[in-house]
C-alpha cells in the first residue's frame, strides 16, 4: 500500500495559526460531537473517519468493518480558552474506555476508543490522562483506548455534520442538557 493517502498523518492546519486540532474516537460521533460543540474555546467540530487504510471512505464502507477506520470528531480549539486537558476530561467522561470496539449498543471497530494526537505535547497529556483514568478503575477494568498519531481525516457525509444540533439539540457553549442520540 505504498503512497496510500489514508495512511498519511493528518497535515491539515486550522485557519488560525493560534488554534490546534484534536481528534477523538468515542463511539458514535453524533453525541461526541455535540458534547465538544458545547465547550467554551472549541471553535469548530467536524465528524469523519480516520486511522483506516482506505482513502475517501463513506459511512457504509466504514460500517462494513473492512476499512479499520474509526468514527472520529476533529475538534478545532483555542488552547488559551480551552486547554487540551479540558478536551481530554470531556473525552473520558463521554464513553466507557474499557469496552473494546463498542459503546453501548454500537458494536464494531469503528466505535473503538481512541485519542489521535497532532503533536508530542498532546501525546504526553493523553498518556498522562489515561494513566490517571486507569487509577480511577483501581485495576477492576482495563482501559483499551488507543493513543496514536492522527492519520488523515476524511470528513463524513454532510448529513452527519452537527447531526444532533440539526435535530434541535442545543450546541450552546456551556449547555448541560442531556444528549439524546437517535438515528
Amino acid at each position: 500500500m505504498a503512497n496510500n493517502p489514508a495512511l498519511d498523518l493528518d497535515l491539515d492546519q486550522p485557519e488560525n495559526p493560534g488554534h490546534q486540532f484534536a481528534q477523538f474516537g468515542a463511539g458514535c460521533f453524533w453525541g461526541v460531537e455535540l458534547a465538544f460543540q458545547r465547550v467554551v474555546g472549541v471553535i469548530k467540530t467536524e465528524v469523519g473517519y480516520s486511522q483506516g487504510h482506505v482513502p475517501d471512505p463513506n459511512y457504509e464502507l466504514v460500517c462494513s468493518g473492512t476499512t479499520k477506520h474509526v468514527e472520529v470528531v476533529r475538534v478545532q480549539f483555542d488552547p488559551i480558552a480551552c486547554p487540551y486537558t479540558n478536551l481530554l476530561s470531556l473525552f473520558w467522561s463521554r464513553h466507557d474506555p474499557t469496552t473494546l470496539n463498542r459503546q453501548g449498543g454500537d458494536v464494531g471497530s469503528q466505535y473503538r476508543s481512541g485519542i489521535y494526537y497532532y503533536n508530542e505535547d498532546q501525546a504526553r497529556l493523553a498518556r498522562e490522562s489515561m494513566e490517571a483514568k486507569q487509577l480511577e478503575f483501581q485495576d477492576k477494568k482495563k482501559i483499551v483506548t488507543e493513543i496514536l498519531p492522527a492519520k488523515r481525516f476524511f470528513r463524513a457525509e454532510e448529513y452527519h455534520q452537527q447531526y444532533l444540533q440539526k435535530g434541535k439539540q442545543s450546541a450552546e457553549k456551556g449547555c448541560n442538557d442531556p444528549i439524546r442520540c437517535y438515528g
